[in-house]
């Protein structure tokens, strides 16, 4: 038995050996089959129906290789073109640099003409060509001539300062401050550092040194700005033991207009919150409401309006004239908020925006004497942008009219006094009560500060809040934007502080300077018709 398993696993081994030679030999065979032909006839990959050689593959790779060197040379020839153009840049960037450290800061443009790019320079002097710099232009009336700002070390006198202001300031603001500053430094650098062809002689010192210049030095300047061409400077400076003053003439020109966005604004469907805080007043509340009639529901129809009372003396006359206009013109986009409290207009604002409960919404704060047309409103929503922008628009401050048409039996109709002039009203540029802003901002910035009490106040902080954050303020006349006159009182409760300003606002708002010169002097002029009427009458009598 032994002898014979023995035998039988010796056969099982060698039958597994064959199999597995067998298998060897099919698999050679199989791979012998699929390997390309190396002969010239064989058939290779290629279009079907046709035979393609191994020369053909090599001819293909040597045409794709030469394709791909072209391709990288021309890459390699544009990145040194390009290194080529931003080495330019650079140096010219670099030498405009070097220039500003200097202290020429690109205004003395005759010097170091090389270091600028030729276009650049054209342009600079064509720019200083075109204004009126060297040669006097043809004006054809007083109207058209464009004044000087003169100024000092330390203050700023401007023609155009308005009846706020006084005629002289000092440079409070930051830029302007700056630009007086960067221009006389520029101007000791022409005068310490002459060119060749500056018209001026060398002079020394008394100790033989030579002569240099400093602030100290400057005597007085005037600038003006022509809006199309640049900024023009006169600059003088004189030496305390020298006779002589130097004389420099500096030009800032303006460059080319460049695109810095270009956006659609879709408002037709942007709401406004119109906030009136109110206390008495009821005459001027139907006033106020006859415009809101003709202009908000009428034209606008996109307004909603909170009114917030205080008190209870006039809230039932309120009640009736706000349900009255809203009951003929079937509109209930309206809000009435009643405070038994004495009258506060920052509380009155801060409680109707919060009043408002329907998410984000554009406000519109505004008194009762204000009057305000359709394209108003639009301004107010193309200049708002919440998380961006607040708009604080100048008011046209209307006169008293019984001063104002004081030659008419009666003033006449208030859309009739809404004219821009001189004697009719002014710009009230030191107000900030009306402005559009956004809910958000207006809770995020923390809204009006509670602790001032009574009479303005209020609107500056407010003001000031939105200057010392981030957002744009946008501030400027707007001329469908009217306050209409009333009297003022300024009560006896006001700090030193509000009852000053109550004071000089209630002056401003009387009558311009020719109509306040008239009633001043009206006994003088009197006297002086009556001398006339009395030369007249005996003339008459010879």
């Amino acid at each position: 038995m032994p002898r014979r398993g023995l035998i039988l696993q010796t056969r099982t081994h060698w039958l597994l050996l064959g199999l597995a030679l067998l298998c060897s030999l099919v698999l050679f065979m199989y791979l012998l089959e699929c390997a390309p032909q190396t002969d010239g006839n064989a058939s290779l990959p290629g279009v079907i129906g046709e035979n393609y050689g191994k020369e053909y593959y090599q001819a293909l790779l040597q045409e794709q290789e030469e394709h791909y060197q072209t391709r990288a040379t021309s890459l390699k020839r544009q990145i040194a073109q390009l290194k080529q153009e931003l080495q330019e840049m650079s140096e010219r960037m670099r030498s405009l640099q070097e220039r500003k450290i200097g202290g020429v800061n690109g205004i003395g443009y005759q010097g170091n003409k090389e270091q600028a790019p030729s276009d650049l320079l054209e342009f600079l002097h064509s720019q200083i060509d075109k204004a009126e710099v060297n040669i006097g232009a043809k004006i054809p009336s007083e109207y058209g001539v464009i004044p000087f700002e003169s100024f000092t070390l330390m203050k700023v006198f401007q023609l155009e300062m308005g009846l706020t202001r006084h005629p002289e300031e000092k440079p409070v603001r930051k830029d302007k401050r700056d630009e007086l500053v960067e221009v006389i430094e520029a101007g000791l650098e022409v005068i310490n550092n002459p060119d060749e062809d500056d018209e001026q002689e060398d002079e020394d010192s008394p100790l033989g040194e030579k002569l240099i210049f400093n602030e100290n030095d400057f005597i007085e300047g005037y600038c003006r700005t022509e809006r199309d061409k640049g900024t023009q400077y006169e600059l003088f400076f004189k030496k305390a033991d020298l006779m002589a003053h130097r004389h420099v003439t500096l030009f800032r020109p303006f460059g080319p207009l460049m695109k810095v966005k270009s956006e659609v604004i879709d408002i037709t469907s942007s709401v406004i919150n119109i906030i009136v805080p109110l206390a008495e007043r009821t005459e001027a509340f139907a006033q106020f409401m006859q415009n809101f009639r003709d202009v908000c529901i009428h034209q606008d129809k996109r307004i909603h309006l909170t009114v917030v009372y205080f008190g209870k003396e006039g809230l039932s006359k309120v009640k009736s004239i706000l349900e009255s206009v809203t009951s003929e013109s079937n509109f209930h986009n309206y809000t009435m908020v009643s405070l038994n409290e004495e009258f506060n207009r920052g509380r009155g604002l801060n409680v109707g925006a919060r009043a408002w409960d329907k998410g984000e919404v554009l406000m519109f704060f505004c008194d009762v004497d204000i009057y305000f047309s359709a394209e108003f409103l639009n301004s107010c929503r193309l200049n708002a942008e919440p998380g961006k922008k607040v708009f604080y628009p100048v008011v046209f401050s209307l006169y008293n009219p019984a001063i104002v048409y004081a030659n008419q039996d009666e003033p006449p109709p208030v859309e009739q006094q809404l004219v821009h002039k001189k004697d009719s009203g002014f710009w009230r540029d030191f107000g900030f009560g009306m402005t559009c802003q956004y809910r958000s901002d207006f809770l995020t910035i923390g809204g009006f500060d509670m602790e001032v009490k009574g009479w303005g106040g209020e609107d500056v902080h407010l003001y000031r809040k939105y200057l010392h954050g981030d957002l744009i303020v946008i501030r400027t006349p707007v001329p469908g934007l009217f306050h209409l006159w009333h009297e003022k009182r300024c009560v006896d409760e006001l700090t030193p502080e509000q009852y000053r300003m109550c004071i000089q606002s209630k002056a401003m708002n009387e009558a311009s300077h020719s109509h306040l010169g008239m009633l001043v002097f009206r006994e003088e002029i009197e006297m002086h018709l009556h001398k006339q009427a009395y030369r007249t009458n005996r003339e008459a009598v010879r």
